[in-house]
Order: C-alpha cells, then sequence, then structure tokens
C-alpha cells in the first residue's frame, strides 16, 4: 500500500525535484520509504512512497524494474491471490527476487500484457512503463478502491494517488461547480453518466475497471476490462447457494489476511463488519489475538455498542474504541477535507476517520471492513421500491408476498405519493425519469425545488441529467450502485480516511468472483420474506451472534450527527459557512437541511492545499 506519483513529458524532461514535491504531498500514504526513477531519455519518472505490508525487506521497494529494465513499475495496493499467481509463474519458468506482490505483478504482465488484469484478486492503481514499445500502461481495479487521478495537455501527462499531489504542478485548481451544483441539490459529487470527473476541473480520474494506454505522442486509450453481467441469473438451491457464498467468503477473508504485520478488523456492531470479525476468529481457530476497533457514541439512540459487545465477548478479540464528539469532528473538519479532496456526505465520515486514526494509534497497519455488502446484498432500504415495481410487473403473487414480508418485519410502507408514480415506476422507468427531468427543467430557478443555490448556477445545469440513476429492476439498481454511483463515494472515504494515518483498509466483500456469484443469485436470496442479505445472513448464522445474524435495524455507522450541529462552535461555523457561500454567490438563501452540506463544502472551498 502506497502513494504513487508520475510524469510522461511529451516535450523537455522530467525533473527529480517535480517528482519529490509530489510524492512529499502524499507522504502520509507511505511513511517507510520513498523512491524515485526517470528513464536515460528523462521523458518519463515515478515517484513512490511507500507503506511496507508484505516484503518489508528493501526487495519490496519501488519503483520496481523487470526483464533487465524493460519494464518499471510504481503500484498502490495489494494483489491478494500472489502467491498463487507467483506458484503459476514459476511454473513458466519465471524468476523472482523478491517476496513482493509487485514482483508478481510485474512477471504477469510480462506474460499477459492487458490480460493480465483478469487474474487479478486484489485493489490495486498502478503505472508501468515499457521502455522497449515507449508506453505508459495504467490500471485501476474492478471496484475503484484505490484512486488513480491525471492531469493532460500537450506538454505532459501527469497523475498520482491524490489530486493535491498534482497541485503541486501547478496544474490549475478551478472548482467543477457542477459537482458543487450537484452536491446541494442531490447530496452527491459522483455523477454516472460521467464518472471520470473530479471536483477540480483539469483533473480526471481514471475509471473503476478500466486501464489506459498512452505513448509518447500523447495520444491515449482507455479500455474497461470487467463488467458485471447482472441479467445473468442462475438457477440453484439455497442450500447449495449458501455453501457457495460461505466458501468464496471464506476465501475472501483468507487472502485478505496475508500480510508482514499484524492485521485487524474494524468493527461497527453491523452484519457486515461482524461476519467479517467472526470469520476471522473462525479461521485463526482462537489462536492469535484479533484486534478490533469501533465508534461508541455513549446515550445516542442508535449506538451500536451492545451489538459490538456481542461480536467481542464471543469471539477472541482485543476491542479498542473510540469516542467522537462535537468537539473532535470540529478540530479534524479541515485535515478530514485536506485528505479527502472533495466535499463528504456526512459526519459517519469524520467518525470513520477517528476509527483509523485508533488503529494507527495502536500499531496496526491493516484492516479488514466490510464496505461492498450493502450495494451487492441489496441492504439498504432505499432498494426494496425497486424490488417491488420489478415484482408487480413480473406477478402479483410475489409482490403481495414481499410486500407483506417487509410491513411485516420492518412496518415498511412504499414512500411513493400516489399509485400513479407507483404504476408509472412500475411500468416505465425511463418515462418516468423523462417527466421529472422536465419538471425540473420547468422549475424557476429561484424555485424551492433547488435548495436555495443561486439562480445563475441553477440556469447553468439545470438542464443536466439527474447524476443518480433510478431503473425499476433490482439487480440494475445494485449494478448501478456497486459500479457507477454509491459505493464509489464510500470506498473514496475508506481510502482517505486510512491512508490519512497511514493504514490499509481491505475488503472482503469485493473479491470479485464473490460478487459475480451474488449477481448470479435469484432475487429472493437478496430480500427473502423481508430479510435483507438473506444469503449472507444465511451461511454466517452458525457463526454470528444470533441477534446480529437475524437483525432487522440498518444504522449504517450513524453518529449523533444533528445534536452535534446544534453546539454553539458548530453553529457559528455554520453562519460563517453561509455567508461564504452566498457571498460567493453558491446560495442566495440556506436551507436548514443542508447545514452539514453548507459546512463540508465551505471547509473544502477555503482550506490552503500547500500544507497538511
Amino acid at each position: 500500500m502506497c502513494g504513487i506519483a508520475g510524469i510522461l513529458s511529451f516535450e523537455g524532461s522530467v525533473q527529480r525535484e517535480h517528482l519529490k514535491k509530489m510524492t512529499d504531498a502524499i507522504a502520509h500514504r507511505g511513511p517507510d520509504g520513498e523512491g524515485f526513477w526517470t528513464n536515460d531519455r528523462a521523458n518519463i519518472g515515478f515517484g513512490h512512497r511507500r507503506l511496507s505490508i508484505i516484503d518489508l525487506t528493501e526487495t519490496g521497494s519501488q519503483p520496481m524494474h523487470y526483464a533487465d529494465g524493460r519494464y518499471t513499475i510504481i503500484f498502490n495496493g495489494e494483489i491478494y491471490n500472489y502467491l498463487e499467481l507467483k506458484e503459476f509463474l514459476l511454473q513458466k519458468n519465471y524468476t523472482f527476487h523478491s517476496t513482493s506482490d509487485t514482483e508478481v505483478l510485474l512477471a504477469l504482465y510480462d506474460l499477459k500484457k492487458e490480460k493480465a488484469l483478469d487474474d487479478l484478486d486484489g485493489m490495486f492503481a498502478f503505472a508501468l512503463w515499457d521502455e522497449k514499445e515507449k508506453n505508459l500502461f495504467c490500471a485501476r481495479d474492478r471496484f475503484g478502491e484505490k484512486p488513480f487521478y491525471y492531469y493532460q495537455d500537450k506538454n505532459v501527462f501527469a497523475f498520482a494517488s491524490e489530486m493535491k499531489a498534482l497541485f503541486q504542478l501547478d496544474i490549475p485548481r478551478a472548482i467543477n461547480m457542477k459537482h458543487v451544483y450537484d452536491y446541494l441539490l442531490y447530496g452527491t459529487c459522483e455523477n454516472m453518466h460521467d464518472t471520470h470527473t473530479t471536483f477540480f476541473e483539469s483533473i480526471h480520474q481514471l475509471e473503476a475497471a478500466h486501464y489506459i494506454i498512452l505513448d509518447l505522442n500523447g495520444n491515449i486509450a482507455r479500455k474497461r476490462y470487467w463488467d458485471i453481467n447482472f441479467e445473468h441469473t442462475v438457477s440453484v438451491g439455497e442450500e447449495k447457494a449458501e455453501e457457495q457464498f460461505r466458501e468464496l467468503f471464506t476465501t475472501s477473508v483468507k487472502r485478505r489476511l496475508r500480510s508482514d504485520v499484524p492485521v485487524g478488523s474494524s468493527l461497527s456492531g453491523g452484519l457486515d463488519s461482524s461476519s467479517i470479525v467472526m470469520m476471522i476468529d473462525k479461521i485463526k481457530h482462537g489462536g492469535q489475538l484479533q484486534k478490533t476497533f469501533s465508534a461508541r457514541f455513549p446515550g445516542f439512540a442508535k449506538d451500536e455498542s451492545p451489538y459490538m459487545n456481542l461480536v467481542t465477548q464471543s469471539s477472541n478479540v482485543e476491542p479498542h474504541f473510540v469516542l467522537p464528539s462535537a468537539e473532535s469532528v470540529f478540530n479534524n473538519l479541515k485535515k478530514i477535507a485536506y485528505h479527502h479532496e472533495w466535499p463528504v456526505g456526512s459526519m459517519s465520515v469524520t467518525s470513520q476517520y477517528e476509527v483509523m486514526k485508533l488503529a494507527k494509534d495502536n500499531n496496526i497497519k491493516v484492516l479488514l471492513d466490510g464496505q461492498g455488502a450493502d450495494e451487492v446484498l441489496a441492504g439498504y432500504t432505499m432498494y426494496w421500491p425497486y424490488y417491488l415495481m420489478q415484482l408487480f410487473r413480473q406477478g402479483r403473487k410475489k409482490y403481495r408476498d414481499v410486500k407483506f414480508g417487509l410491513e411485516e418485519l420492518h412496518g415498511y410502507k412504499m414512500p411513493l405519493p400516489s399509485a400513479l408514480h407507483f404504476y408509472l415506476q412500475s411500468y416505465s422507468q425511463k418515462l418516468y425519469n423523462r417527466l421529472q427531468d422536465i419538471k425540473r427543467r420547468m422549475q424557476k430557478a429561484d424555485a424551492p425545488f433547488f435548495n436555495g443555490i443561486e439562480p445563475e448556477l441553477v440556469n447553468r445545469y439545470k438542464k443536466e441529467k439527474n447524476p443518480i440513476y433510478k431503473p425499476s429492476h433490482l439487480k440494475e439498481m445494485l449494478y448501478h450502485a456497486t459500479t457507477r454511483h454509491g459505493l464509489n463515494e464510500l470506498l473514496r472515504y475508506a481510502d482517505r480516511n486510512s491512508m490519512a494515518h497511514s493504514v490499509e483498509v481491505r475488503l472482503p466483500f469485493l473479491s470479485h468472483k464473490l460478487v459475480e456469484f451474488a449477481f448470479s443469485l435469484p432475487e429472493e436470496f437478496l430480500i427473502h420474506n423481508g430479510w435483507t442479505k438473506y444469503v449472507l445472513r444465511k451461511s454466517m448464522s452458525d457463526i454470528l451472534p444470533s441477534e446480529i445474524a437475524w437483525r432487522k435495524d440498518k444504522v449504517g455507522y450513524e453518529p449523533p450527527q444533528q445534536d452535534w450541529l446544534n453546539t454553539p462552535g458548530f453553529k457559528e461555523y455554520f453562519a460563517e459557512s453561509v455567508s461564504y457561500l452566498k457571498k460567493e454567490k453558491i446560495i442566495s438563501y440556506e436551507i436548514p437541511a443542508l447545514t452539514w452540506n453548507y459546512i463540508a463544502l465551505y471547509t473544502l472551498l477555503t482550506i490552503s492545499w500547500d500544507k497538511n
């Protein structure tokens, strides 16, 4: 796990001092070492900051060279199946001088070129220079766990793990106002219709599951190398599905425990993180002690401490807790904005930031966490209407059965304003979305619909598509949440919060084999008689405490945000934020429900990028 930066110059040469400035800006991602390289012509240069996880010796340092210097790589991430790949490559007569996964990646690329990506079980963002072909190959993992940002003009292509590294090259820092508009109107900065954009106009991101190849003339070829077929469904019995899911999940956890440093776990008390902690405990057979890290909110109705206690009392773990407060969040605001480089969605992100610091303070460099399960296995309540609309079209009996299950178990009521809306969305979601677009475009720029956004800004963007796609089919909704909109924000939060404290986060639910299998299952294995993530609950029912395996509520690491925002310090900061946003003609009046959005946006727009 590391921080990477590089420059490909189409005119002139790459200066080491520029690479040094870039890597210094992301030193938090790799405090254990640094390395630099330029080729003989100095038209390509790499910089690297190292967080030593696998092969702690100098043989694992980067930039790393291979095949008599033909290939040079800088790599951020982990290849979890590197031992299996290494055994395969040894049979192909490849030799190795280190025990690192980076060298395995180099050898596999030499053998298969871009097809090597198909074999990788991991999270990664890397750049590889081929001195023979004179091209730069850059790739990002299937789900976008690791970041890759770049800037290109007629003279240079520059890239890095974080945008602040690119700022060291005096790249323009103009804000992408479309993202500001979307954040205040829709609550998101991610646009599934334009996934390569960022919060800054001149900087782009390499999309998840994509690679690019550049030549010395600046020509760039981009290709998606992996996708999910959400329309493919297999016929499988419940017992077989549970068995296969558990086998894939176990393998994923085992591989993500591979490390030359201690590995801990993030524990929220929910189904997903508890499953990981209990699976690790089973794999270790009570031998090696597992450290867990959690946030507690004493006195808050949604504090999950009782569920955390159930897990820690049922396993051989050493629990560690942090108690975030309004004061700690306020003190961390600017640090969090600096590390994230985008506005964050809620204060739950700030609590995760403190959990990562807790892990670092206890000398843990690697944490396993539960992101991805909700998107892949339909864990959020917002997915229920889409499933009900699908069933309404397919057959009324199953529709009534599922609706009854959700009502009985959760007291769920369809959040739709009228029967007409339900019928229209069920039978023609595209038409419904189109009508919603027309309705938005017909609104006056100063209408309440636009949440007080400055009318000039509204007129600029109100004809743009809604950044959030809404299908009327459960699997399609999960596909977009997993690959286009939803999970990508959570992965960015996890990466930035963890790497701010030089901690690596690994996510067992994002094994692509596990994800592909989950998407191939019939929907009733995801939502069954009102139970979400049914196949996970069933497969883990003999390992988890039953109170967690069959827990009905969904909290999602929620802190007492409203209570914190009502403290004097935040009230004063809110007024300051509103005043600034009005002065900058971003909003014309404030909406109390957007208090956190104003604070997060103001903090990001006013921090200095030249210091941490």
